[in-house]
């Protein structure tokens, strides 16, 4: 049975990684195999069908789900039209210095002849009274909404997927409101308002204390409030699990409350002769993970928690707990049964892993053996048993973390946060002043840590097929005490470490998908370089959370340069943050000298037609700027040439009508791929034909309000030939040339998703 549920879980996996949905008419296969299965007493044959049945059974099932999910779509003519809806917001808002952003329940659709989805993803920005939203109330909105749409890269999070799971079939912004009715007395609506409630009173409580909103987190999973800087030290010690009612919290918490009942309930012989205090500590375990993820919001990873213990609570009560890998088995085809997609997130693997290693190497027990030693036994095989899912998802290790989480697992599984839920359910302040001395106590450790040298290991993403030899290996690893050659387990992780990504033969050009903006990666064989880091995306958020992890992905370790055209934000948004993260040699840039940027530049070099070097054999030219301070910030732009014998590519920056026709009569310009100055604004017809590009990339965002590329400009390039690339409907645009041309590929085409609509 355990198979049979694995490849439930296996088939849902499979679907989420194909580019279209299948035919229903095929799902006519799954009742034939299980049938067929019944027909045959070969004990073999039974099992293959059966085996085989379920597989697919996971894989329809799956379809079946987004197809319905998929459905209920905002048609595409009416993107980036005024609506009018009423509705209530859904849930407690995020709150920036600019406006909110929350989730919208939509009740009815005013605009005739327009279908909004159910639920939608709003921003709303204050204007000159300062009004804001709360959870339950009604409102009547009119609003500019588009598609599910994020940004496509290798390494980056996928937003369209984590926007389906959750039911989220729109995004939009609010042009203009009215409130209707104050609040509307609902469950979930009761629930947020209560959960705003608690955060204001923490909020009031803790006002002028650097780590509120780590509180706030560990309470009510909010962790919108906690600083970058704050976040980065908990990326680096590896606890970042911690700072969010994690699945660890709540079966920690559920744990607690259910030895609690235990121990309680024996106290009355007559009770627990009416009903056992295994069962009532089991109702009571699961009653408390229930209510602590409603605290939460209910949000996706503690509801697969919650799933998770129903399946432990059932099998106790009735007696069917023997064994903890069926178990398990089931819990993992529940949570995929519920949220199909669920096999997409680094938690689910996370916290499904480390339960499995735990029971794989508490099972293995030879007699009695202390806690010190189950302990570290335990310690060990998480810290090398997640290796594998760590550098898949986020290629990156934390050396540290063992040590980290040493410290920091007790210290606020078991004492920060029953603090923060005494305080919240008891009428007294204190608790949580208690709770934030100590994890401000906690912190001045964890800070020391993170500041050590090397603290984080980081490589390339490795490969897939890496993977299972991986879990072969550790599997071994881990073996009783006493077996031989266990050591030898460490051979199947080597091909993570060493199989490294297949580099450019001559040259490779990445027009990454950061949205209104521009960041591009051009490699040698041994030599990378940056050109502009794209835009920022709001406080705390950047392009570097594109680009970083689209380097680990590459193997690049270190960028030999970094060029940044000018100075507008959708150009350097990114830059102190991969200055501040990778190694670079040096700087070149047409930036102002009082730049903020250039403080975190080690070699800065000025930006000027002339410049040039030579890696691996090809040739780096700048072109433009001829002389810095004059013109428009566009005019001062960086362009850059790379060539080699036989290929080349530009890099246009943000140049316009000007300093494109200046070009066009004093450089030599003829390349094989463009990428377009200003996302594709209006051209020079005669820099392009100097050009004469076989491809040109546009970088622009889906929808943007400056309606880059224009369309004048495409059909100038289609009508001379060449291939239009747009970073807005293709996600990343890679190029690869080895002296026979370019071979170029697209990230949404390579690595298709059925949730990628037609952009």
């Amino acid at each position: 049975m355990r198979a049979n549920l694995l490849l439930f879980v296996a088939g849902t996996g499979i679907l989420q990684h194909q580019a279209h949905l299948p035919d229903r008419d095929w799902a006519i296969v799954v009742p034939l195999l299980l049938f067929s299965a019944m027909l045959f007493r070969r004990s073999w044959t039974r099992e293959v069908l059966l085996k085989a049945g379920f597989l697919l059974f996971g894989f329809f099932y799956a379809a079946f789900v987004a197809e319905v999910r998929l459905s209920d779509e905002l048609q595409k003519q009416f993107e980036g039209k005024d609506i009018n809806i009423v509705g209530v917001v859904a849930e407690l808002p995020g709150s920036n210095e600019k406006g909110q952003r929350f989730a919208f329940d939509v009740e009815k659709v005013l605009s005739p002849g327009v279908h909004v989805p159910a639920k939608i993803l709003l921003s709303r920005y204050f204007d000159e009274t300062g009004t804001v939203v709360h959870p339950g109330e009604k409102w009547h909105f009119a609003v500019r909404l588009k598609r599910p749409h994020g940004n496509a890269n290798p390494g980056g999070f996928d937003y369209e997927a984590w926007l389906l799971e959750r039911g989220i079939r729109a995004t939009g912004y609010v042009r203009g409101g009215e409130k209707l009715e104050g609040f509307v007395p609902r469950p979930a609506y009761i629930i947020e308002a209560a959960r705003e409630k608690l955060m204001d009173r923490v909020y009031k409580v803790l006002a002028d204390e650097p780590y509120k909103g780590e509180i706030a987190a560990l309470l009510m999973g909010e962790q919108r409030a906690i600083s970058a800087n704050d976040w980065q030290v908990f990326r680096r010690t590896g606890v970042i699990h911690l700072m969010s009612i994690s699945g660890f919290h709540v079966t920690m918490i559920a744990g607690l409350i259910a030895w609690l009942a235990y121990r309680i309930w024996r106290f009355f012989p007559t009770l627990a002769l009416l009903l056992p205090a295994r069962k009532i500590a089991a109702l009571a375990g699961l009653a408390c993970a229930f209510c602590y993820a409603l605290l939460a919001g209910y949000a996706v990873p503690t509801q697969r928690t919650v799933y998770m213990l129903a399946v432990v609570a059932i099998a106790l009560w009735f007696g069917k707990a023997s064994s903890s890998s069926i178990v398990l088995c089931w819990a993992l085809f529940v949570v995929a049964l519920i949220d199909p997609w669920a096999v997409l997130s680094p938690g689910f693997w996370l916290s499904f892993l480390a339960v499995a290693l735990i029971f794989y190497v508490e099972t293995q027990r030879m007699g009695l053996k202390g806690w010190f030693k189950s302990w570290v036994s335990v310690q060990w095989a998480v810290t090398i048993g997640l290796v594998p899912v760590l550098l898949a998802f986020f290629g990156q290790v934390s050396l540290v973390s063992p040590l980290a989480n040493a410290l920091a697992i007790p210290a606020i599984s078991f004492v920060v946060v029953p603090l923060t839920l005494i305080g919240a359910a008891l009428p007294f302040d204190f608790p949580f002043v208690i709770a934030h001395g100590l994890l401000s106590a906690l912190m001045g450790l964890l800070v020391r840590l993170s500041a050590l040298p090397d603290v984080v290991w980081i490589q390339h993403a490795p490969p897939y097929w890496t993977l299972p030899v991986a879990a072969m290996g550790i599997v071994w690893l881990l073996l009783p005490k006493g077996f031989p050659a266990r050591w030898l387990g460490f051979s199947g992780l080597l091909p993570l470490f060493l199989v490294l990504p297949k580099g450019p033969e001559m040259l490779r050009l990445s027009v990454l998908d950061v949205g209104q903006g521009l960041a591009a990666v051009v490699q040698t064989r041994h030599h990378a370089l940056l050109f502009d880091a794209g835009p920022a995306f709001g406080p705390g958020s950047d392009s570097s959370r594109i680009i970083l992890p689209y380097l680990r992905a590459s193997g690049i370790t270190r960028l030999d340069a970094m060029i940044l055209s000018h100075e507008d934000m959708d150009h350097i948004g990114g830059a102190i943050s991969v200055l501040d993260s990778v190694p670079v040699g040096w700087v070149l840039s047409s930036l102002p000298e009082a730049n903020p940027v250039l403080l975190h530049a080690g070699i800065h070099l000025r930006c000027r037609a002339g410049e040039s070097w030579e890696w691996d054999g090809v040739r780096f030219d700048i072109l433009s700027p001829g002389t810095l301070g004059r013109g428009t910030r566009n005019e001062r732009s960086c362009v850059l040439r790379a060539a080699s014998k036989s290929d080349s590519i530009l890099i246009a920056g943000d140049i316009e009508r000007h300093a494109a026709d200046r070009l066009a009569r004093s450089s030599s310009l003829e390349s094989e791929v463009l990428v377009a100055p200003h996302h594709g604004a209006k051209s020079s017809e005669n820099f392009a034909k100097v050009i004469s590009p076989r491809c040109v990339v546009f970088s622009a965002g889906y929808l943007n309000r400056f309606n880059h590329p224009n369309p004048e400009t495409v059909a100038l390039y289609a009508g001379m030939g060449s291939r239009i690339f747009r970073t807005d409907r293709e996600g990343m645009v890679s190029f690869d040339f080895s002296g026979k041309g370019a071979v170029s590929s697209s990230w949404r085409e390579v690595h298709g998703r059925y949730w990628y609509q037609e952009k």
